[in-house]
């Protein structure tokens, strides 16, 4: 494992795990990884380590990405410009530090509940408002967004209660206080997909409604995946039977025309 940073702070960095190469092997196909834990500082990418590491004896390159938190100087619009940053410049810095083991061309970003959110906002920057952090005049670079257990709906979330404060922290508010923040970070209200985009939600998960996933897939377009039998955590561990219809998304998303 190499740490590799996207920026000056302590936080904008990213762990890349790669795949063992031989003589004629293909470069790697690159998966940037965004943890979860509520946008909050004492939730690290050290969750995902494990994570990183299958999929690099799979033969994925696996950058699993730290971004500044709620309680650690993230928030808005921090946290959302670090993701954009990550997005934008790690693929051509892991193929610098990887030099042909990995294919900068074929990138996909998966993330988990909270890191799930902005998966799904990183795949949206082009549809943003004009002047809201993070925004880009096109669609991003990648190979598709895998979004597991994702708070896809800020707003929704909010309402629930569970969550609520959650969003409230990051976003400095509710929808009633700051409208134009909620707009321009919230995965539901920036229209329909434009990159390939899979949602993964467990059936039995208690953190997130599924009913959040499946709202939001039905109304902005994206492939969604309900395992039964599966909770939260159980689509970032290798060891459950939910494991496997991750990877199988993300080889789907590779397979495309186009990719």
């Amino acid at each position: 494992m190499t740490t590799i940073a996207y920026g000056p702070h302590p936080d904008q960095v990213a762990d890349l795990h790669l795949p063992r190469s031989g003589p004629g092997q293909a470069p790697a196909p690159l998966v940037l990884l965004l943890h979860g834990g509520l946008w909050r500082e004492p939730y690290d990418r050290s969750g995902l380590s494990p994570l990183a590491a299958d999929l690099a004896s799979r033969g994925w390159a696996a950058a699993n990405v730290e971004y500044r938190r709620v309680g650690g100087g993230g928030g808005w619009p921090t946290t959302f410009l670090d993701v954009a940053r990550a997005a934008d410049l790690l693929p051509a810095e892991v193929g610098r530090v990887a030099g042909g083991a990995v294919d900068p061309g074929r990138v996909l970003l998966l993330g988990h509940s909270a890191g799930g959110h902005l998966a799904l906002w990183a795949g949206l920057r082009h549809r943003l408002p004009e002047g809201a952090p993070g925004r880009s005049a096109e669609a991003p670079r990648l190979a598709g967004v895998v979004a597991l257990a994702p708070v896809a709906d800020l707003h929704a979330t909010y309402d629930l209660g569970p969550g609520g404060e959650a969003v409230a922290d990051l976003l400095g508010g509710g929808p009633a206080q700051v409208a134009e923040r909620y707009a321009a970070a919230d995965p539901a209200a920036l229209g329909k997909v434009d990159l390939p985009t899979v949602v993964v939600h467990g059936e039995q998960d208690r953190s997130v409604p599924v009913e959040l996933a499946r709202r939001y897939a039905e109304t902005c377009g994206a492939r969604l995946l309900t395992p039964g039998n599966c909770g939260h955590f159980d689509l970032v561990d290798p060891r459950t039977p939910a494991w496997p219809e991750v990877l199988a998304a993300m080889d789907d998303l590779l397979a495309l025309p186009g990719v």
